[in-house]
């Protein structure tokens, strides 16, 4: 069991990005996007913190790590999941995820720009298996009446522009890795605290940020989408994808951190009763399988 913990925390790590998917939708619909991406991230950092001091985990980190994982935070977290949460505004968790999985292919690309990793023909082919699985389910005519998303091309931007921050983030991240071991929690925490610090008097300057306890006393339920997809996302989510990369190939977690299409199916069915398409189905399966081309080739 203890061979295969960056497996199984890459899996684990799907279902709680689907959880945290889902939480945030309903938070972002009660909420700014930029609002509730510091709210979640203030959250986060109190979590990681309070992990951190109770497991005596050391600040062992070197000031290059610190920088590389603080871009990997600006990158992945105030870029890249301010445009997802708008994205989840305008088409919703189900799409919004599966435009998240071109966030690999992104990565294989912005790899070969910056550090030199060339493509494969087989990983050309998986990138092209990938966008068209995205194409299926993009391009699905036929919405349900139950439905109250509706594929737009402000959303389908949102989307692509959150992808491509999680993979400049994660790019970052992996630098960071590679000039020595850092605890999952703590670079969780030091990416978490450099996005607050820079989206905060952002928020301010533009005077888009609310005192969260007073808004959030006016609206419990946000509160409690807010805390529930901090726990699923930034909290766990982020740091056991941390640890999948730190004990598997990069490859193998990040194919199985992409089951998200696939394992958000039956929530989005039985949950917000969608009538799927059998395009949807099709589309979210040759996505995850183009994904995996991409890595295990």
């Amino acid at each position: 069991m203890i061979s295969y913990i960056g497996e199984l925390s890459a899996l684990l790590t799907a279902f709680l990005w689907s959880g945290s998917s889902f939480a945030f939708t309903a938070a972002a619909e009660r909420l700014s996007s930029l609002q509730l991406n510091i709210n979640r991230i203030f959250i986060a950092a109190i979590f990681l913190y309070a992990t951190i001091i109770l497991s005596g985990i050391q600040f062992s980190v070197s000031s290059t790590q610190v920088y590389y994982l603080a871009l990997s935070g600006f990158i992945g977290l105030v870029f890249g999941d301010t445009f997802l949460f708008k994205a989840y505004q305008h088409v919703g968790a189900r799409i919004g995820m599966l435009l998240m999985a071109l966030s690999p292919a992104m990565s294989a690309v912005l790899a070969y720009i910056f550090l030199k990793e060339y493509l494969s023909f087989w990983g050309i082919v998986g990138m092209l298996i990938t966008m068209s699985g995205i194409a299926l389910v993009i391009f699905e005519r036929n919405e349900t009446p139950a439905s109250k998303y509706k594929i737009s091309k402000a959303g389908i931007f949102f989307g692509l522009m959150g992808a491509l921050g999680q993979a400049g983030g994660l790019i970052f991240a992996k630098i960071a890795f590679n000039l020595g071991t850092i605890n999952g929690f703590l670079a969780t925490f030091i990416r978490i605290v450099a996005a607050f610090i820079i989206m905060l008097p952002f928020s301010f300057a533009i005077r888009r940020f609310q005192n969260p306890f007073k808004f959030y006393a006016k609206d419990l339920k946000a509160l409690t989408f807010t805390i529930a997809g901090t726990i699923f996302g930034p909290y766990l989510g982020i740091t056991f994808s941390l640890i999948a990369v730190e004990y598997t190939k990069v490859g193998i977690a990040s194919t199985l951190m992409s089951m998200m299409p696939i394992i958000m199916l039956p929530i989005v069915r039985y949950y917000y009763k969608e009538n799927l398409k059998w395009r949807s189905i099709i589309g979210a399966i040759v996505a995850v399988g183009g994904v995996s081309i991409l890595f295990l080739r």
